[in-house]
């Protein structure tokens, strides 16, 4: 890396493509639509453009084919999240959190400051923390990230082959007449909008065990098993029963975006995660603190 974590930020970069003529400013003001020249403009001028030597370049530094240059996202003051994440478990290998609702793991569209990692990495000065899997900003509950990144193959492979037992509790509507637990199949796939997904006729690609753990007023809570890493698979399983989980913004239906609203969060926690360490070979269990 050639620039330094700033404030929790890891630099960000741009390969120039063969065929890129002129000179750094125009190719970046073509790149980057969205920022205002005069933006790029102020961070060459400060130095904050550099190449893979961190060497700062320059308004007129002509493009040279294939160089990575970097740079610092600059966003404007974010609304902060009043949510706090907690710290379960450190060691060399592993950082397990409880992360709140509507807190984003990653930086992404508005959010740089205000997520899991940028938060993280501000608290404990890890600069090479990285999460292993994901988890829905709109989700509670534990989340794991790798410290080392010597070891965050291993730790990551394990979600690859199904090798963690994960536990989510969810509230919904009563789902009657139903023999528990209940196992939904279903195939999975892109929807529309770009950030939905949907089910299609086909061989099933995702699989949820679903077992009511209480009775809650006019809900129930649930206990929901995972047994593969679908993208939005637990919210589109229950929406796909009958029984939405309660706040839930996606599904059935794509409601207004709420923005900063967070008064309403989508009753879905990640509870646990259990796995045999690679390194070590002990079980590891993981349970959140949080309910819903």
């Amino acid at each position: 890396m050639t620039l330094p974590m700033r404030d929790g930020v890891a630099p960000s970069f741009v390969i120039l493509p063969a065929g890129c003529n002129g000179n750094l400013l125009d190719f970046l003001t073509q790149q980057f639509p969205a920022v205002p020249r005069p933006v790029w403009e102020s961070r060459l001028a400060r130095g904050e453009v550099v190449d893979d030597r961190g060497m700062p370049m320059r308004t007129d530094t002509a493009c040279r084919q294939n160089a990575k240059i970097f740079y610092y996202r600059e966003l404007p003051p974010e609304t902060p999240i009043p949510f706090e994440e907690t710290i379960l478990h450190a060691d060399a290998h592993l950082l397990v959190v409880d992360k709140p609702h509507f807190l984003p793991v990653t930086p992404s569209g508005r959010f740089l400051q205000e997520t899991l990692l940028v938060r993280l990495r501000r608290k404990t000065g890890l600069a090479h923390l990285s999460p292993i899997h994901r988890l829905d900003r709109e989700t509670a509950g534990v989340m794991l990230f790798s410290v080392d990144p010597a070891s965050r193959g291993q730790y990551q492979s394990l979600f690859q082959r199904r090798a963690v037992s994960k536990v989510y509790e969810a509230l919904a509507d009563p789902l009657p007449d139903v023999d528990f637990p209940l196992t939904y199949r279903s195939r999975m796939v892109d929807g529309t909008p770009f950030f939905r997904m949907t089910e299609v006729p086909g061989e099933p690609n995702s699989e949820t065990v679903i077992t009511p753990i209480e009775t809650c007023g006019d809900h129930v809570l649930y206990r929901l098993e995972p047994l593969t890493g679908r993208k939005h698979q637990l919210r589109l399983h229950m929406a796909s029963l009958g029984i939405p989980i309660v706040n839930d913004a996606f599904y059935p239906d794509a409601l207004p975006c709420k923005a900063d609203d967070v008064s309403s969060p989508l009753k879905l926690l990640s509870r646990s995660v259990r796995f045999i360490d690679p390194l070590s070979g002990e079980t590891r269990h993981f349970a959140s603190q949080l309910v819903l």
